[in-house]
This record gives structure tokens, C-alpha cells and sequence, in this order.
């Protein structure tokens, strides 16, 4: 029986483990590590590129512990993101995480993973529901909703939440690209 040339450890993306690790590759690992605490889904792959790699690494980091948006914030976006770019991988982590770490109702993530209706009580959590719906179809911004934007998240507010579209786009790429379907582990290094 011969192995299948698109299956990977990962998805299709075939992981190096650690002791095999050119030595860039394993400098961009151990600074994921050092950043994130462990090496999550999309970082495996961008390990192939490890200039790139060190590159990005901080911007997700970043999300994770220095954003102006909150857990549920950062969750609401990253839902519809990952549910508009149809990421197996990205919906699977998030629709859990959205819950547990962003605090948002098992209905509130799923309709917001499939496009669906929804609407949020905080009036930041809505402001970021509604930018983003704008952001993420063929729509104009309207100037009232920017302006609600503007006066509830501040113009780094709006930088973060563009900024974190744009990343998870990248990572719903990458994440189909190498076809890494939702229970995805890859190895355990």
C-alpha cells in the first residue's frame, strides 16, 4: 500500500518535528513558542516559512494579550471571518473558544459562523457585529455606523478590528490551502 502524497501529519501540510527542524525553522518555532506557549494550528504551516513566519507570529500574539478589543469582541469577528472563509479548522477551534473564552451564547457563535442574524446587548459587542458584517460582504461602511464605531471603539478600535479580519483571512488561507479539516492535531511537539 502506498502513502498518499497529499496527506499530511497536518491537514496536507507534512510537519518537521522538532529534531528535525532546519535551524531557521527551528529558531520560528521556538519563537512562536516563547510567544504563544505552544505552537497553535496555522503556525505549523507557516513554520515552511520561517522568515514569514517570525513576521506574523507577533500580530496573532498580539490579539491574544495587548489588543483594544475583548475576548468577546475578538470572538464575535473572528467567527464571521473564519465562517465567511469556510475554515473547517477555524470554525472547529473557534466556535469553542468563542464560548468558553469570549463568553458568547452557543447560538449567538453558531449564528454568527453561518451567516445568520444576530444581534448583542453590549452595544461594543453589536458596533463590532455590525462593522465587520460590513467589512466581510461587498458593502460600504455607512458613515453612521462609523461613526457609532468610532465613538464606541476609538480609532484603535477600528484598526485592531480591521487588523484582525485581515489576520484570520490569512489564517482561513492557509488553514484551506493545506486542507486541515476541523479536528486537525498534527504532531504533538
Amino acid at each position: 500500500m502506498s502513502e498518499n502524497p497529499d496527506f499530511g501529519t497536518f491537514g496536507r501540510y507534512q510537519e518537521t518535528p522538532v529534531d528535525q527542524m532546519s535551524p531557521d525553522m527551528k529558531a520560528a518555532y521556538d519563537f512562536t513558542t516563547q510567544l504563544r506557549g505552544f505552537l497553535p494550528g496555522p503556525h505549523k504551516i507557516w513554520l515552511a516559512n520561517p522568515t514569514l513566519s517570525r513576521t506574523i507570529v507577533p500580530t496573532g500574539a498580539y490579539f491574544q494579550t495587548e489588543s483594544t478589543l475583548t475576548k468577546a469582541e475578538i470572538e464575535i469577528a473572528t467567527n464571521m471571518i473564519n465562517g465567511k472563509w469556510c475554515s473547517a479548522y477555524g470554525n472547529y477551534e473557534h466556535e469553542m473558544i468563542g464560548q468558553w473564552a469570549g463568553g458568547l451564547a452557543p447560538e449567538k457563535v453558531q449564528a454568527l459562523i453561518i451567516g445568520l442574524p444576530t444581534s448583542f446587548a453590549d452595544p461594543r459587542e453589536q458596533v463590532v457585529y455590525e462593522l465587520t458584517a460590513a467589512l466581510i460582504t461587498p458593502r460600504v461602511v455607512p458613515l453612521g455606523l462609523y461613526r457609532r464605531a468610532k465613538e464606541l471603539l476609538g480609532d484603535a478600535g477600528i484598526v485592531d478590528l480591521t487588523m484582525l479580519l485581515g489576520w484570520y483571512t490569512g489564517v482561513s488561507f492557509t488553514l484551506a490551502a493545506f486542507d486541515v479539516p476541523a479536528n486537525a492535531v498534527g504532531l504533538n511537539q
